[in-house]
């Protein structure tokens, strides 16, 4: 008799809090995953040191590190220019996802909303992107193409849209926005119910996206410690997060029970807290310290600077209504300009920032013989402006508490290898995350303005007028049960690189491109 066939049931939960799921699935407000637990494998996971943003899913379904992908942000550096061009538009995620070798061995897959990921025309099976997706690259599309089709005349598209963040919103657009995203869980469920009713799959994954979505927005009406709490909106609203987490965990109750004896794995592959650091300060920082020089201001950028003043002074309200407007011309200019000015002047600066995230924040260095103008000899002179650089940043300190602003300084290349490690930023800036830091758009502004101190620096100010008030944590949480899967709370944390060759190795093929290696609880 030929042993019994695997399949594969993998759910993710994009961006949820791995202290929020524990937390409620031992209260009894996430019963689906509390029973999974009870009888499965239950782990946190780490991530990414120092790129926890943009290179997590890349980084997850290939099980490589950004120095092997090359993906660590939307907009990257052009490599011998100064020019930070749309990744979505060229080589993307240069590593392949797992699902494209289950195809080769003869696997049939579905791969549904997972994030950053890109249409596969030749994968055995189907595949949806960003129907939901909360980072929106490449546009809803289905393989094969009529899908598109049909989930749009059964389910509509997603009731939020493109994109979560607004500005300016009360207590009714609150409670609209977790409506939607209930909405859009329930949606999401309903069409993959469908697909996983309609296939023979071998692995059947479904990403949602919508605790990503309420993570970012609504942090500061979960956590009573965050400087935007409003305790009047908190009663009116509820708790968005716990609203969105349960109509997960009921998602995930119905694929379970619908996929009858497959293994099941659900997981975050990164967190989310509060918002913290000053990013938004880094560049002034850099030119304090000497290390970078302000780029003379012309005629454009005088026009630009003018129009972000006049911005700032519109009311509230004002800037809701047209926030939608300014969020689409901004979306088209960065995509499709393909160039973004660095903001310093490279005939004089010694290292520059790269965007990275907020939580980290990346530089590179200007070397000579890489960069078109580097001034920075390689070798020596680097390692000693790296080093004197990375001492002067962690001696900063912020003026409302007094403690470091800066938690950590990385050099990239002590914290990974691979054939494209100069794609990334040389080095990285961990902010520290003791304290909240609030936004101008939200509660009154409390807490948004950072002063950063130093002896080399003296005074640096700013305002953070980013409206989001939760931010990524680099750890990550999964529970597994099924046939062949004992109960059991892991001792260690594995990475974020073992997923995928985890999930591959369930299904007897192995990923021998990955950097990570599959979990043996899971698979042996």
């Amino acid at each position: 008799m030929s042993a019994a066939r695997t399949r594969v049931l993998a759910i993710g939960i994009d961006a949820a809090s791995p202290e929020l799921l524990d937390q409620w699935i031992a209260d009894g407000t996430l019963p689906n995953l509390a029973a999974l637990c009870a009888g499965g494998v239950r782990a946190r996971t780490h991530g990414l040191d120092g790129f926890f943003v943009g290179s997590t899913w890349p980084s997850m379904y290939t099980g490589a590190n950004p120095a092997s992908h090359g993906f660590h942000y939307q907009m990257q550096l052009v490599p011998g220019s100064y020019r930070l061009a749309d990744r979505a538009l060229g080589a993307f995620v240069e590593r392949e996802p797992f699902w494209r070798a289950l195809t080769r061995a003869g696997k049939r897959v579905a791969v549904l909303d997972v994030p950053l990921s890109k249409l596969e025309p030749e994968l055995r099976g189907v595949q949806v992107v960003e129907w939901g997706g909360h980072d929106a690259f490449f546009g809803h599309a289905t393989m094969p193409p009529e899908l598109a089709v049909r989930i749009r005349e059964r389910h509509g598209a997603h009731p939020l849209g493109i994109s979560c963040d607004g500005a300016g919103r009360g207590a009714a657009d609150y409670g609209a926005l977790v409506a939607a995203l209930e909405e859009g869980v329930r949606r999401k469920t309903r069409w993959s119910m469908e697909l996983l009713a309609l296939g023979d799959w071998d692995l059947f994954m479904q990403v949602f996206t919508e605790s990503h979505c309420v993570g970012h927005q609504c942090w500061h009406l979960h956590d009573a410690a965050h400087p935007a709490f409003d305790r009047a909106m908190a009663a009116t609203v509820g708790d968005p997060l716990r609203a969105v987490y349960r109509a997960i965990d009921g998602a995930v109750g119905e694929l379970v029970r619908a996929a009858g004896d497959a293994r099941v794995v659900v997981f975050s592959a990164h967190g989310m807290s509060h918002r913290f650091g000053a990013h938004f300060l880094l560049r002034d920082v850099l030119f304090a310290l000497g290390a970078a020089t302000p780029l003379a201001s012309g005629p454009r950028e005088r026009v630009r600077a003018a129009a972000s003043r006049v911005w700032r002074a519109l009311p509230g309200g004002v800037r809701a209504w047209l926030a939608p407007l300014r969020r689409v011309s901004s979306s088209r200019r960065a995509r499709r300009s393909a160039i973004a000015g660095l903001g310093v002047d490279t005939d004089r600066s010694r290292c520059f920032p790269l965007p990275n995230g907020l939580a980290v924040s990346g530089i590179r260095l200007n070397l000579a013989g890489r960069e078109p103008h580097g001034i920075l000899a390689p070798g020596d002179d680097a390692e000693q402006f790296v080093m004197r650089l990375s001492k002067e940043l962690l001696e900063i300190t912020d003026e409302t508490t007094g403690a470091p602003l800066v938690a950590r300084v990385m050099r990239t290349c002590d914290l990974y290898a691979g054939e494209h490690l100069d794609a990334l930023p040389d080095v990285l800036v961990e902010w520290s995350d003791s304290v909240a830091v609030g936004s101008t758009t939200l509660g009154g502004g409390a807490r948004s303005r950072v002063v950063a101190r130093s002896p080399r620096v003296g005074t640096v100010k700013g305002a953070n007028d980013y409206g989001r008030s939760g931010e990524h944590r680099a750890g990550g949480w999964l529970v597994a049960a099924g046939p062949g899967i004992a109960s059991r709370q892991l001792d260690r944390e594995p990475s974020l690189l073992d997923l995928a060759p985890t999930f591959a190795r369930m299904l007897g093929v192995d990923l021998e491109t990955a950097d990570g290696q599959a979990i043996r609880e899971l698979t042996e």
